[in-house]
């Protein structure tokens, strides 16, 4: 991978708080902010076209807000929808229209999934702590 060079105006506060960073983990502190802009900024090419936008501009989000988005679920009716289609399917074939829902179904479950985890992933990253570890 090729590497670039960029110039950054930081506020003071911004580059102590690296600073002790880079010296925590005992890592020069140009390796630490790499790090950490890779860690902050998503990959997209995993990600669906049509949300690659909405996962960018979850990094500016407040933590009240990525809370909401790590705590938020398909409704119940379309997760009664989902259930009910995944098991009707293993009973008979679905028709042409339910084949079409229960696809719907499936990519709105994707999508809610990778939203949680974007959330969960800088949550994580701003405490500086796993928010899913055991113990």
């Amino acid at each position: 991978m090729a590497v670039q060079s960029v110039t950054l105006h930081l506020p003071e506060t911004v580059m102590q708080r690296a600073r002790q960073a880079a010296n925590a983990l005992e890592r020069p502190l140009e390796e630490m902010l790499s790090a950490m802009l890779a860690a902050t900024l998503p990959d997209m090419e995993d990600a669906p076209p049509d949300m690659r936008a909405d996962l960018a501009r979850m990094t500016w989000l407040s933590d009240q807000e990525l809370w909401a988005i790590a705590r938020s679920t398909m409704t119940e009716e379309q997760q009664k929808r989902l259930r009910y289609l995944t098991r009707l399917q293993t009973q008979r074939s679905l028709t042409h229209k339910e084949q079409e829902v229960l696809e719907f179904m499936r990519q709105e479950y994707g999508r809610v999934t990778l939203r949680k985890a974007r959330a969960y992933a800088l949550l994580s990253l701003r405490s500086g702590r796993p928010l899913l570890a055991n113990g």
